[in-house]
């Protein structure tokens, strides 16, 4: 089992707000722009070019650096069902791997935090590619052991991991929370593409043992 990282694992509410400050936008501002640019089927990162054109992102997260005000999170901003959820699914006796779109930093942070709990961590940074990219996935396929149809993704994005994760072979779970998991959960791929549809990581304890016992 597989999960991803921004609205999954952690709430990126605070990091989004220091973006807005950053910017010098009203926070309410800024996230009323990101989620008309999600519901609107574009890269969320269009979101910074309507503040500031041109702008990089990259070269501002140096900045952010070199300013003393790098990217960051922590426990406060990790889900409250999380630390449960990777519990109940350890003594399941699951493997499991955090995979996502994240910067050298943030890989460091998730190793801080959750090193103890994952057999895995690997980044977009790391591995040099990024989702929605099949080489994302074919990566992920050559560090977990198991076959990609024994493999369950669990994220909150249709386009960045349901959709590209089944293309791979892999089982997904979408859960249903931030702001991509809210505004893309009543479309058609959210109701079709899944093997689960959940609102909280606690369920999927359940769901893995009641699907892995009908397959047999």
């Amino acid at each position: 089992m597989i999960f991803d990282v921004g609205e999954c694992l952690v709430d990126e509410t605070t990091e989004y707000g220091a973006w807005a400050d950053w910017l010098g936008v009203p926070r309410h501002t800024f996230h009323a722009m990101f989620g008309a640019v999600i519901a609107q089927g574009r890269d969320y990162r269009e979101t910074f070019q309507e503040f500031r054109p041109g702008f990089d992102l990259y070269a501002e997260r140096e900045r952010r650096a070199q300013a003393g005000q790098p990217e960051t999170f922590g426990e406060a901003d990790v889900y409250p069902d999380v630390r449960d959820t990777l519990a109940a699914l350890r003594a399941d006796g699951l493997w499991l791997g955090i995979a996502g779109n994240q910067t050298v930093r943030a890989g460091r942070i998730l190793r801080e935090l959750f090193s103890p709990d994952v057999d895995l961590i690997g980044t977009s940074d790391d591995w040099g590619a990024s989702k929605p990219a099949p080489e994302f996935f074919h990566r992920v396929a050559e560090v977990v052991p198991a076959r990609a149809e024994e493999m369950l993704y669990v994220g909150d994005r249709v386009d960045n991991d349901i959709r590209p994760a089944h293309r791979a072979g892999m089982h997904t779970a979408l859960v249903r929370r931030g702001p991509w998991g809210t505004i893309q959960w009543s479309t058609e791929e959210a109701q079709k593409l899944p093997t689960f549809r959940i609102e909280s990581l606690l369920e999927l304890s359940g769901l893995i043992a009641r699907f892995n016992g009908s397959a047999r």
